[in-house]
């Protein structure tokens, strides 16, 4: 009885057999680009030291030599990861610097760097690691200073305005844009409070120093969240 309702192998046409899925090859650049993904998140996972070419290339579903064409190695693909994403931030915070008050200023620039922080989270976590590549584009120090840059021209001529020594304005932006850098790799983990609260917070330090803080910090410029 069995055997009378025993399927023949034999008897399967090779037209109902299944078809293996046939593989979409890549381009170069998307494969680039698929590396750099997968780099990306490996380093910000395991950092440099932790990361090896060999489970890049496993990720990625290609041999070791693939990787090494597109990057000359883990060193090349790290440094292409961190320059995209300084530059990345960069223009982030340049890009909102938009507003003419200067405490408004003040509060987009929190927000760019916190935006930043919330949205590329591995992006963030790849910088503030000290840099393992002497030769790579890079570091978070450097990268602190030229958005210091950006703000150090809007200091210098508020302080001009007010009477201050506009000499200064180096200073002040080093020290506004590294409390706020340093305050974000915290909010990143604790993620408390919530973003505009943390801005409202940092520009108020920044705004008022200590000596006038406002109990209840508020926001200025049009975006509450």
């Amino acid at each position: 009885m069995i055997d009378a309702v025993a399927t023949d192998s034999s008897s399967i046409s090779s037209n109902d057999k299944p078809r293996r899925a046939r593989r979409t090859r890549m381009t170069g650049a998307e494969r680039r680009q698929q590396l750099l993904e997968i780099g990306r998140t490996l380093f910000a996972a395991k950092g440099f030291e932790g990361t090896s070419v060999e489970e890049i290339a496993a990720k990625a579903g290609v041999s070791k030599p693939v990787v090494y064409e597109h990057f000359g190695g883990k060193e090349g693909l790290y440094a292409v990861v961190v320059d995209r994403e300084m530059r990345r931030l960069l223009d982030m915070v340049t890009g909102s610097l938009t507003a003419g008050h200067p405490r408004e200023l003040c509060e987009q620039a929190a927000f760019a760097l916190l935006d930043y922080i919330e949205e590329n989270t591995d992006g963030f976590r790849i910088l503030v690691r000290d840099s393992p590549i002497p030769q790579s584009t890079g570091s978070f120090a450097s990268l602190i200073s030229d958005i210091a840059t950006q703000v150090e021209d809007i200091l210098g001529r508020e302080f001009k305005s007010r009477g201050f020594d506009p000499k200064l304005a180096p200073l002040y932006a080093q020290a506004l844009v590294g409390m706020v850098a340093l305050t974000g790799q915290w909010w990143l983990d604790v993620r408390r409070p919530k973003k505009a609260e943390v801005a409202a917070h940092l520009v108020n330090l920044a705004w008022h120093g200590l000596d006038g803080l406002e109990q209840k910090p508020r926001l200025i410029g049009h975006r509450k969240a």
